[in-house]
């Protein structure tokens, strides 16, 4: 679970107090017993505005991530390592990552949660993204269109505020998405870009995991 630009590895509990709300549900039978993994998601020195900057290190996160966070997890720690018991998510630059993660290793993850957030730079405006080269829709072609990684994702699951200022660049994510035959699902609540939304975000994306989607909490 990844956190935003403005935050650290320890935001999703400190402040997003995502352990309180985990546990509660799994004590209410409401999520299955996981565990998260909440890594550092900067590689270098962030500064707000500059966008090469940003788009480097949403490259180099990407790579430090698979590379290097994941398997040192799944080789230190008894976790199941197949596709249909890992998920991915995170907020704002986090979800932005959890994207790209996602889409770089198309078969390692059936559950992506996106909060808050979507593909840096995909409206021409906003933060992040880096103008130069292909866009990310291209540099991730062959997973966009990849039938067997397609039928495996069991969720690719967004919310973001109406006042949200990523609103935009959420919608535009997801339509670009289904263009290719994602099923892509995006609940637009009320509020910004705030941690009561993420708060809540993470009360309804957890229950949607490693369970039947035609269940009754899918």
């Amino acid at each position: 679970m990844l956190h935003g630009a403005s935050d650290s590895d320890d935001s999703w509990t400190s402040v997003g107090r995502a352990n309180s709300i985990l546990d509660n549900l799994i004590a209410d039978g409401e999520a299955e017993p996981m565990i998260v993994v909440m890594p550092d998601g900067h590689t270098g020195r962030f500064r707000w505005g500059d966008r090469g900057s940003m788009g480097r290190q949403m490259g180099q996160f990407a790579d430090e991530f698979l590379r290097d966070i994941k398997p040192f997890v799944e080789s230190h720690y008894r976790v199941r390592s197949d596709r249909e018991s890992t998920a991915i998510a995170g907020l704002s630059m986090g979800g932005a990552q959890a994207l790209d993660i996602a889409f770089t290793e198309p078969g390692d993850f059936a559950y992506v949660g996106v909060f808050s957030s979507g593909i840096f730079g995909i409206t021409g405006r906003g933060p992040g993204g880096d103008d130069a080269g292909p866009s990310w829709e291209e540099r991730h072609a062959e997973a966009l269109d990849d039938d067997p990684a397609r039928e495996g994702l069991e969720l690719l699951w967004f919310a973001t505020g109406s006042e949200d200022f990523l609103i935009d660049t959420t919608r535009a994510t997801v339509e670009m998405l289904k263009s290719h035959g994602l099923d892509a699902s995006f609940e637009e609540t009320a509020g910004g870009h705030t941690w009561r939304n993420w708060r809540a975000y993470l009360g309804e994306f957890a229950p949607r995991l490693f369970r039947d989607p035609e269940g009754p909490t899918g």
